[in-house]
This record gives C-alpha cells, structure tokens and sequence, in this order.
C-alpha cells in the first residue's frame, strides 16, 4: 500500500480519531517514500484549486477525485472513469445545467481532457500552471520508473492500473441502492457461495474501510447517505422476546428490501430492515456499531469540509443517545465497557466477552470525535463532563493494566494473590500460573502490546490486531508502547503477517481449549477466521500506523 494512501487515510480520520501522539510525519527513511508523500499533497492541493474555480455539484466533484486518484497511482482512462461515474445515476444533473457544466458525454469528457476549453471563470492561468507541473511530475515519475528497465515500467503502470480497475469494480458492484441512491456496500459479494446468510445486508462496521475509500475518492453523497439512513434506523423500535435494549442502539446490518404499497397489492416500495441483533447468528446486539458511526461522522466531516450535516439536530440528537447508552452508570466498577461475546469485529464466541481491547479502543476514539462534534445546549453540561471524566479514567485504565511486555512478565511472576487493600499492586487477583507457556517465548526482548481483555482473575494474553492499531491510531496507547507495539509486529512477522496479511488475533484457540471457549465452532477452528484468521481488510489500518514512521515496518 502506498504511503500516500497511508497518510490520505490519516487526513481522513486525523478528526475521527485524534492523534495525542507528537510524531514527526514530515519524514522518512525512503526517498521513494518522500515523493509519494509530496506527490500526495501536490495532488490535493490541485483539487482544491479545480474546487474553488468551478464549485461544481457532487457528480463533478466524483470526475475531479477520479482524475486526482488515478493520476497519482498510474495511468488515467479517462473516458472509462467517467463513464463509471456516470452509472450513479447522480440526482444533481438538472442542477448542473444551470451551472454551466453538462453532463453529457461532450462536456465531461472536456472538462477532463481539457480544462483550458472550459468555462472556468478566469482559471486559465492557473490552469497552465498546474498543467506544466503536471507534466513535470509525470516526467519525473517517468524517469524514476525507467531506472528500473523498459519491462519493469510497463508492468508497474498496467499492473498497478488493472488491480485498481478491478478493485474499485469490485467495490461499485457491491453497492446497494436506495430509493435510486447509493447507501452503502454489502458485507460479502461471493457469486460461486450459494450460502448468503446476511452477507448481502450493508453492516456497518464492514462499510467502514469502503467508505474511507470513497471519502479519499472525493466521492461524499454514499458515505453521507449512509450516516443519515443508519440514522433513522437508530430509533426504530427493537424487541426480542418483549424486551428493548435502550436508546441509542445502532444496528449490526441492514438490507434493502420491497414491500406492497398500503392499498395496493399491484405496487410495491422500498424499505429498509435492520438487524439490531434479534435475528444475527447468536442473538447479540452490536456494541461497536454506534462507536464505527460516530467515528465515520468525525471523517465525512474532516474529509468532505461540510460540518453541516454533524451540527444538524437530528445527528446531534443520535450523538447524544449513543453517548448516554455507553456513559450510563451499572455495576461495574471499572471505565472499560462491559459487553458479551461477539458484539463486535469478532462476532461469535472466542471467549473476549467481559472488557475487550477492540471495544476500549473505538469508545475512546468515538468519544474524543464526539467531543468535538457536539454542540452547546441546555442541559448537555452533564453528559460533556461524564465524557471528558471517563476519557480520563479509560486512557490510564488502558495504559497501565492492560500493558504487557517481558518487565510486565516478570512482574507478574512475582505477584502475591488474596491481597485485601486498597494499595494492593495485584489488583486484579491475577495468578502467575496463568500466564502461558507460548507467552514467554514469544514475546521479544524489544515491545509488548496491549492484551485483549482484563477482567477480575482473568487476563487475556493473546494479541488482537484491531485494538491495538486502533490504540496506536486515536492516542490511547502512549508513545512509548505505540514504538513498543509496532517493534513487537516487525519482530513477529512471521506470525502476524506471513504470507496472508493480517491476523486477526494470535495465537489461536487449539485443542481442548477450542472446544471449550468456542464451543467446537466449525468456523472458528484453529487459524481460521476469528480464531487467528487471516483478514486482508486490516492492511488499512496497518497502513495508517505505518504513516506514523514510529518503525520501519516493512508495508
């Protein structure tokens, strides 16, 4: 993945989830490395100047991501990335014809190929400028290229086009619409799978990595369709058995379905169902669905500039509930979440129900977004302060219990147990025999991570990839364990990455141990799927933690 991907994706969510860290971004140990990153900002900044000139409608904006896009990472088919874009099937085309700017074939295929002829109000200069430089940078990209021979050239260029092509394809084939709008991507588009189940509803945490994707792309309508129509789903009633969770639950998925018309059986309308839980495999309700909401709200608006659609009364309102449902006082003692099994990434039973790093991890970041996102009312007084008092009390409950490396290990070999205090240095109860055997060869002299899951005589060792990039990523991790985590992944490569990138969680659940805490769950056997699996989606957020330059990590 290249690095000026890596650091698009950081822009995007740099709001989303703020970075408490002073790390030096401005530098790098590989010149290819640097150039990208320049060539990255070049690019930006010559979108803006196109904005600004023309203060197009959505569906120009879509040709100007596209030709920014393609330009930095190859060769551009114009006519082909139009005709895409032109499949959308864009609502504003009527108000494009007032602007000036047809949608049409003729007047989109020249407002790319040619800018000069177009009508950009007093741009041509800069538009000559930005040419020249344009074509200075593909001459030195050129350059660059060929030191590497004649074959390697063309091979990067059709390689690296062809695999983009097919991905962005893939992606706009997983599309749903709603009522002739894009609302999100559906969780899984397996044509040979005769199996469906629910992998043809849009989830919400599997529309994440898609819609930061289509954020970098300039394309904003689907990601700002999806945060509104999530939305209205948040307050529809959800019941199992007569019982209602509280406000403020976010769904696991929906599906876009047809429905017959009242008073006519001959018409049907769309509708949206979604999935709080009653009816996903196992019956658990999705706690990191409204965190992945908030967090994706804090990035459109970082992306896209428009802070109108967070400061909206109903948004704010869905804010507000997802917050008192999280910050609402129960019986544990601890600032940590407290949920079942499976209600997040790791949706079936792998034994992280109680505190699990994942769900720290994204409450923390989806607590510091809504803290810069909400606005001033009467009555909020309370609800910002139980905010700012439990991103306290999380960031140094995260950072000093959940801590492991090798002076961690010895420490706790030496833990006395039964200790009735209130000074007590074995707070938990933790006894030394629980520590694993695979645990101490493992770990490597240099770093340490986070562990996934504390509770009351009970720590879980294993290394779960999510939490810990996500701690990295929003600041709850110091810097000093930040350095320490991403030392422990280049010395563990072989385990974490190896040829199938990345796991999910290491090491996996085998033997008696499998049965027991999954349940004999034929898809969760040892290095498959949740246990210990190999997920392709978690590049993005290694990317974004290598853009760090905490460690040279081998991306």
């Amino acid at each position: 993945m290249s690095m000026a991907t890596s650091e698009g994706v950081l822009q995007v969510l740099s709001g989303a989830a703020p970075r408490l860290l002073s790390s030096d971004l401005g530098s790098s140990n590989s010149d290819l490395a640097l150039y990208s990153k320049c060539h990255f900002k070049s690019v930006k900044k010559k979108g803006s100047r196109y904005f600004k000139s023309l203060k197009c409608s959505s569906m120009i904006r879509c040709h100007i991501g596209s030709y920014n896009y393609r330009r930095l990472v190859g060769g551009f088919d114009r006519n082909a990335a139009i005709n895409r874009f032109r499949l959308l099937g864009c609502k504003c085309q009527q108000a494009d014809h007032g602007s000036g700017v047809g949608m049409d074939e003729g007047n989109g295929a020249r407002f790319v190929d040619n800018a000069n002829e177009s009508n950009l109000s007093g741009s041509m200069n800069s538009q000559k400028e930005l040419e020249f430089e344009d074509s200075e940078r593909l001459k030195r990209e050129k350059e660059m290229l060929a030191s590497a021979g004649t074959g390697t050239t063309t091979f990067y260029k059709s390689g690296i086009d062809s695999i983009e092509d097919e991905a962005w394809s893939l992606l706009r084939d997983s599309m749903v619409y709603y009522c002739g709008s894009p609302i999100g991507t559906i969780a899984a588009n397996d044509p040979t799978d005769s199996g469906v189940l629910n992998y043809d509803q849009v989830f919400i945490r599997d529309f994440i990595p898609s819609g930061i994707a289509l954020l970098l792309k300039g394309e904003y309508d689907i990601v700002k369709n999806f945060i509104l129509h999530t939305l209205q789903l948040q307050s529809w009633e959800k019941t199992m058995d007569c019982h209602s969770p509280g406000q403020g639950l976010m769904p696991a998925s929906f599906k876009v379905r047809s429905a017959p018309l009242d008073g006519d059986d001959s018409a049907t309308v769309e509708v949206l169902d979604p999935d709080f839980g009653e009816a996903a495999i196992g019956r658990v309700a999705p706690v990191d669905s409204g965190l992945w909401w908030i967090i994706l709200l804090r990035a459109y608006g970082k992306c896209s500039g428009d802070l109108s659609l967070q400061d909206r009364i109903d948004v704010q309102t869905g804010i507000r509930m997802i917050l008192r449902l999280c910050l609402a006082d129960g019986f544990d003692m601890f600032p940590t979440l407290l949920v079942t099994d499976g209600s997040c990434m790791i949706d079936r039973r792998m034994g992280i129900h109680g505190h699990p790093l994942e769900i720290q991890s994204l409450f923390f970041s989806a607590l510091l977004s809504a803290r810069e996102m909400l606005t001033p009312e009467d009555g909020s007084d309370d609800l910002t302060r139980a905010l700012n008092n439990r991103l306290i009390a999380l960031s140094f409950h995260i950072r000093e219990y959940y801590w492991i490396d090798l002076v961690k290990v010895n420490e706790i070999y030496r833990y006395k147990t039964e200790e009735y205090s209130f000074d007590a240095v074995n707070k938990f109860n933790i006894y030394p025999d629980q520590i694993s055997p695979w645990l101490v060869e493992w770990m490597p002299h240099k770093g340490g991570y986070l562990i996934g899951n504390l509770q009351p005589a009970h720590m879980d060792f294993r290394f779960f990839s999510l939490g810990n990039f996500w701690a990295i990523v929003s600041g709850l991790a110091t810097t000093n364990q930040s350095h320490a985590i991403l030392d422990l992944i280049e010395a563990k490569w072989a385990d974490l990455v190896a040829e199938m990138p990345f796991k999910i969680c290491y090491p996996a659940l085998e033997g008696r141990e499998w049965q027991i805490i999954t349940g004999c769950d034929p898809k969760n056997t040892p290095w498959s799927y949740h246990n210990a699996g190999s997920w392709p989606t978690l590049l993005w957020q290694v990317s974004m933690v290598a853009s760090f330059n905490l460690s040279k990590l081998h991306c």
